[in-house]
C-alpha cells in the first residue's frame, strides 16, 4: 500500500480564511500548493515517520511548562515565544491535533500574551525571530485573536525589513545598499539570511501574496548573499561559481558589504586560472535561500534558482549541515525538508563537482525519515551535543525534527 502525501498548503489554513474575512478577500497572487509531482510514501517509511512523530510529540507534551503553558521557559530571563511557536507548528501539522487540544490551547495563550503594541510577538529581545516563528504557528488555527495577531504581525515584519524607508534612527538605504531587502533580529538591525528566511516563511504561511513588495525586496538581498558572480555584484562574490548562500552581506554595521559566512572560506579557481579565497556557502543558509526564492515565485529555470539547486545536488547529505558539520544540524534538517517540499519533487539526483550525476536519484523524504528514526532517543527526543545556535535544547531540536518529518510526509 502507498500512502498519499498531504498536499495542503499552509496558506489555506482555517485562520487564513478568517483573516480573509477581516481584510476582505484572499490576495489574487497567493501561491497554490507545490505541484503534486511527489510520489506517495511506501508503507514502511510512512509507518516509521508516524511512529517517530508520535514519540517526539509525546516527549514535547511532557516538557510543557506547567505554570505558563510555554516551552523552554528560562526563569528570570526573557522568554523566547519562538520555541513554543516551533513546537505548536509541528503539532498542528498533525491531522488529529487542533486548537482544542489542551496543550495547544495553553501554548497559543502563552504566545498571544506576548503580543506587543507594535504588532510584534516577543519578550523584550529578538522581535523579528520570535514574531516570525509564532505567526507561522498562529496561521494554523482559527481563533479570532490569532487572526488579528497574524494580520498585525505581518505588518510588523514588513515594517522592520530594510525597504528604502528611513529607520527609527533616520537611516535610509537605497536599492544599492547591502542591507536592502534584508531583515535582522530586531528593528532594522544588521540583516542576515536566517532571520530573513523565518520572516518570509511567516509571510508565506500566513498567506501573503508572493508578489508583495516584501518578497521582491527580499530577492535583492538574497542574490547578494548568493555566491554566484553572475548575479551578485558584491566584491566578495567576484568570480565565484559556488551557487549556494552565505549568512549575510555584512559582518556588522561597521563592516558593511564585507560579507559573512559561518563556514569560513574556500579556494576557488577563476576563469583565468587564478586561485582566490572566497566565502564558503553552507547547507542551512543555501536551503533557506533556495526556499525563499521558491516562495518569491521565481521561475524554476531562473539562473539564481538553478545555481542554488545545483549546489544542493553537489552537497546532498543528511549526515551533517554541509560546511559547518553538526553545528545547527536540526535547523538544517528543518530547512532541508521545507525547501524540498516547496520545490515539489520526490527525488533529487546528487552531482559530482563537475556536474555529472554522482548517484542514482535519491528520495529525499525517505532519506530524512530513515536518518531521524536512527537519531531519535528512547524518550522520543532528539539531541545535538554540538551546542551552537541554541541546539543544546532538546525541546528546540525535537521541534525542528517534527517539522522536518511533517514536510517529508506532506
Amino acid at each position: 500500500m502507498m500512502h498519499r502525501r498531504r498536499h495542503t498548503a499552509p496558506i489555506l489554513t482555517l485562520s487564513l480564511s478568517l483573516l480573509a474575512i477581516l481584510i476582505g478577500t484572499l490576495p489574487d497572487g497567493v501561491r497554490s500548493a507545490s505541484a503534486a509531482t511527489r510520489t506517495p510514501l511506501d508503507d514502511e517509511h510512512y509507518t516509521t515517520a508516524r511512529e517517530v512523530i508520535t514519540k517526539a510529540i509525546t516527549f514535547l507534551r511532557s516538557q510543557q511548562d506547567e505554570a505558563t503553558g510555554g516551552w523552554s521557559i528560562r526563569p528570570d530571563q526573557p522568554c523566547f515565544p519562538a520555541v513554543t511557536g516551533l513546537v505548536l507548528n509541528g503539532m498542528l501539522m498533525e491531522p488529529d491535533i487542533d486548537q482544542n487540544d489542551p496543550a495547544v490551547a495553553r501554548g497559543l495563550h502563552f504566545i498571544l500574551k506576548y503580543t506587543q503594541d507594535d504588532g510584534g510577538i516577543y519578550d523584550r529581545i529578538l522581535p523579528n525571530y520570535n514574531t516570525a516563528i509564532t505567526i507561522s504557528a498562529l496561521a494554523r488555527v482559527s481563533l479570532p485573536e490569532a487572526a488579528e495577531a497574524v494580520l498585525k504581525g505581518q505588518d510588523y515584519l514588513k515594517s522592520i525589513q530594510w525597504d528604502g524607508q528611513p529607520d527609527p534612527g533616520g537611516t535610509t538605504v537605497d536599492t544599492t545598499h547591502p542591507f536592502y531587502g534584508g531583515a535582522g533580529y530586531g528593528s532594522h538591525s544588521r540583516p542576515d539570511n536566517s532571520n530573513l528566511h523565518f520572516m518570509l516563511q511567516a509571510l508565506h504561511d500566513s498567506g501573503l501574496d508572493c508578489n508583495d513588495p516584501a518578497f521582491q525586496r527580499a530577492v535583492v538581498f538574497l542574490q547578494r548573499t548568493q555566491m554566484l558572480d553572475e548575479v551578485n555584484d558584491m566584491p566578495y562574490a567576484d568570480g565565484s561559481t559556488q551557487g549556494g548562500f552565505i549568512y549575510a552581506t555584512s559582518t556588522d554595521a561597521d563592516h558593511i558589504g564585507e560579507g559573512e559566512s559561518k563556514a569560513g572560506t574556500i579556494e576557488e579557481t577563476l576563469g583565468d586560472g587564478a586561485t582566490v579565497s572566497r566565502l564558503r556557502c553552507y547547507g542551512s543558509m543555501t536551503y533557506a535561500g533556495f526556499k525563499s526564492y521558491v516562495y518569491a515565485n521565481l521561475d524554476r529555470n531562473d539562473t539564481r534558482v538553478q545555481a542554488a539547486y545545483d549546489w544542493i545536488r553537489r552537497n546532498y547529505t543528511l549526515d551533517e549541515n554541509p560546511g559547518v558539520g553538526l553545528q545547527g544540524y536540526y535547523y538544517y534538517l528543518m530547512v532541508f525538508s521545507r525547501a524540498l517540499d516547496a520545490w515539489g519533487s520526490s527525488t533529487i539526483t546528487p552531482l559530482n563537482p563537475d556536474g555529472t550525476p554522482a548517484a542514482e536519484p535519491r528520495d529525499w523524504a525517505n532519506d530524512l525519515i530513515d536518518k531521524l528514526a536512527q537519531l531519535q532517543n528512547d524518550d522520543g527526543s532528539f539531541t545535538n551535543d554540538t551546542d551552537r545556535w541554541l541546539e543544546g535544547d532538546p525541546v528546540l531540536v525535537t521541534a525542528y525534527a517534527v517539522i522536518a518529518l511533517q514536510h517529508a510526509i506532506d
